[in-house]
């Protein structure tokens, strides 16, 4: 895995552009703005998004479950915490609790019963809207970077990003420390501070 292409384009969007994205996504319909958001705040795979349910979103711990989908063993799960925001707009759009607790009906429902074509169509349509240029990362794996290279940037510790990526090891995730630009001045910015 890498976050620079054989020509040396990144492979993810800056957080500028995941900005303008999340932006654009929240003038989208109902469905396709919950889709982007989840996307852009989980890190997960479009295929693992697509995959929730009303049991993957925890009220309680204020997170979503997911089930590592990449991992040929099923059942290995990921709880990853997310903004108050998201949960807000996922129980408004998709009705999944009152205000003291989950609803009953339907929580095995799919949230978005869309194909994956579908899906990265939907992201595309987004990131056009938002002027996101024509490159390499413009891509539902292009957030899914993002999120690395944003938890990076900002501190998070290497293991937790990977536990919440779902990677099967710290090599992996280490990829994302080798962001350029405006991301790695970031970092980098962390160590002139002393």
């Amino acid at each position: 895995m890498r976050i620079l292409d054989s020509n040396g384009q990144r492979l993810y969007l800056t957080e500028s552009e995941r900005s303008d994205f999340l932006e654009t996504a929240s003038r989208s319909d109902r469905e396709v703005r919950t889709f982007c958001m989840t996307l852009a705040y989980t890190g997960c795979r479009i295929s693992e998004v697509l995959a929730l349910t009303g049991k993957s979103i925890d009220f309680g711990q204020r997170a979503i479950v997911v089930e590592t989908l990449k991992k040929r063993t099923k059942g290995i799960y990921r709880s990853i915490p997310v903004p108050d925001q998201l949960l807000d707009t996922l129980n408004m759009v998709h009705g999944l609790c009152d205000s003291t607790k989950p609803k009953r009906g339907q929580p095995d429902r799919l949230l978005w019963p869309w194909s994956r074509m579908t899906a990265y169509r939907r992201v595309i349509e987004v990131m056009d809207a938002a002027g996101i240029p024509d490159a390499p990362y413009k891509t539902p794996k292009g957030l899914r970077h993002c999120f690395g290279v944003v938890a990076i940037t900002n501190g998070i510790p290497l293991n937790m990003v990977s536990k919440w990526m779902g990677h099967a090891s710290l090599e992996v995730t280490a990829i994302y420390a080798n962001a350029l630009g405006e991301e790695q001045r970031a970092i980098a910015a962390r160590m002139w501070k002393f």
